[in-house]
């Protein structure tokens, strides 16, 4: 490994650069939740297979105001379960995300609303955001 990749390496952790990336495929695609579904699942899998100090680290910063009210929440409520998972503070970022004016269901179908608005998760709840599956649930 040469000095400058050594350097570029130590600058940005590659857990940070990884989230940092996803980040910025959210703030690039719609607000549609099928165009998001991909990148969504791969923070998925990235919050859940880091450990505690690389969480902490690729969480730390971002620029929440280049998302979209849905996809800002829906990441913010990510972190927060994932930060609540491994027994650590969210970033504060998360705490300048405002929460979507109208619910969101993860189906079209009323007739699950009900069981969707008691299953979803607390940072998921918080966020008008109502899910059935969460951080390392896979559906």
């Amino acid at each position: 490994m040469d000095m400058s990749a050594y350097l570029l390496a130590r600058a940005l952790p590659p857990a940070r650069s990884k989230f940092q990336d996803l980040v910025n495929e959210l703030s690039s695609a719609g607000d549609c939740f099928n165009e998001l579904r991909f990148t969504l699942a791969a923070l998925n899998d990235l919050l859940s297979e880091l450990s505690v100090a690389e969480f902490v680290d690729a969480v730390s910063e971002i620029e929440p105001g280049k998302l979209t009210p849905f996809s800002g929440n829906y990441l913010a409520a990510m972190v927060e379960m994932a930060a609540a998972r491994k027994r650590v503070p969210p970033p504060v970022w998360t705490r300048e995300v405002a929460p979507l004016e109208s619910p969101w269901f993860a189906v079209p179908f009323s007739s699950l609303r009900p069981h969707l608005m008691k299953s979803a998760p607390v940072a998921f709840k918080r966020r008008n955001l109502f899910v059935d599956a969460a951080i390392g649930d896979r559906v």
